[in-house]
């Protein structure tokens, strides 16, 4: 199994001085975590896309070049590259470009994005949700699988025997289809034969059993063999030497930040009854010790028998200093025994 991490680089307030943590700083932070993730031996380090003033990066690909830069081995994703909203041919452009610069790298994580912001920002309706998503992803496959390129659709101008460049190291360059729980996408990424990565954020892993075992059916049904496609599950997660100490320590910044977004889809308040039910053994958040986070990756892996798993460390206002000790533990700690016990 690989082991790696995501972020979404938020902007929020520095815990020891009550102050916004200045996006500088945080673009020093995130690219620290990069470093550390590739010197400890994590196999991926994915960053997501938002354009919202709460989170840092709009452009993860900038991102990811600069780290690939100052790292050597680890692999460098997007945590969703909302492509709706995007166009296909700068998008290509952009990981093959990273994936010259990073040695082969380089992989797309595709999706439709559970914020909106971008659809306005961009000249993009809403009422065309998913059919831009769908005709986007066709395009940017087409674009992936053949240097010359014909094609025509409703949102974007066709395209007439024309090359895209450059051309990545890597061929196929990877693209994962990126879900949050939604049936129609997973049906979509099993039956194109793409790998999928489900983001677990709420609830008990065990209800989206059913949605992974949909996504190898309808792998099944359109003739590609499932046991070839990658699945990853992300998680939300904090590692500390003490299990007490990494509740506390995560608690704060993760109920302020999912009380301030479900506040905007009218949720209510996050409670620490509900956070202590999700650290529980069968919950979705992957806090505590290391052999806590251990037992709770080997649990998830006996119901989806996934490849990957991705975990979000950097979330809100954890402090920076407690976040690189958290992912030198997943690194040094979580990883080895992960891979020992699954015979890696």
């Amino acid at each position: 199994m690989e082991i790696g991490l995501a972020t979404f680089a938020e902007v929020s307030l520095d815990p020891e001085t009550g102050s916004p943590v200045g996006s500088e700083q945080r673009m020093t932070n995130l690219l620290e975590e990069m470093e550390l993730a590739d010197q400890v031996g994590l196999d991926v380090f994915g960053i997501g896309e938002h354009h919202r003033p709460d989170f840092l990066i709009s452009s993860p690909t900038v991102a990811l070049a600069a780290g690939a830069a100052r790292t050597k081995r680890i692999r460098l994703s997007t945590a969703v590259t909302v492509l709706s909203s995007d166009d296909p041919v700068r998008v290509f452009q952009d990981f093959a470009t990273l994936d010259l610069i990073s040695g082969g790298r380089a992989e797309i994580m595709a999706g439709r994005g559970s914020f909106t912001e971008s659809f306005p920002l961009f000249g993009y309706s809403l009422d065309d949700y998913d059919t831009l998503f769908s005709e986007k992803l066709e395009l940017l496959l087409a674009i992936r699988d053949s240097e010359k390129t014909t094609w025509s659709g409703r949102h974007r101008a066709d395209l007439n025997d024309q090359g895209v460049y450059p051309r990545p190291v890597q061929a196929p360059l990877p693209v994962w289809i990126a879900v949050g729980g939604t049936p129609q996408s997973v049906v979509r990424a099993g039956t194109l034969g793409l790998p999928l990565a489900v983001a677990i954020i709420g609830g008990e892993p065990d209800r989206f059993v059913p949605l992974v075992n949909l996504y190898r059916e309808s792998a099944t049904r359109a003739g590609h063999d499932p046991a070839k496609l990658p699945v990853g599950i992300n998680n939300h997660a904090f590692i500390a030497d003490d299990s007490q100490d990494a509740a506390d320590t995560f608690f704060p910044p993760y109920a302020e930040m999912m009380t301030r977004i479900g506040r905007e889809r009218g949720w209510p308040p996050h409670t620490r009854g509900q956070f202590d039910a999700m650290v529980g053994p069968r919950g979705c958040l992957m806090v505590g010790s290391p052999q806590q986070v251990i037992d709770k990756i080997l649990f998830e892996h006996e119901l989806f028998a996934h490849d990957r798993a991705v975990l979000q460390m950097s979330f809100g206002s954890v402090p920076h200093a407690q976040v690189m000790k958290s992912i030198e533990l997943l690194g040094t700690v979580v990883a080895p025994a992960i891979r020992k016990a699954l015979g890696a």
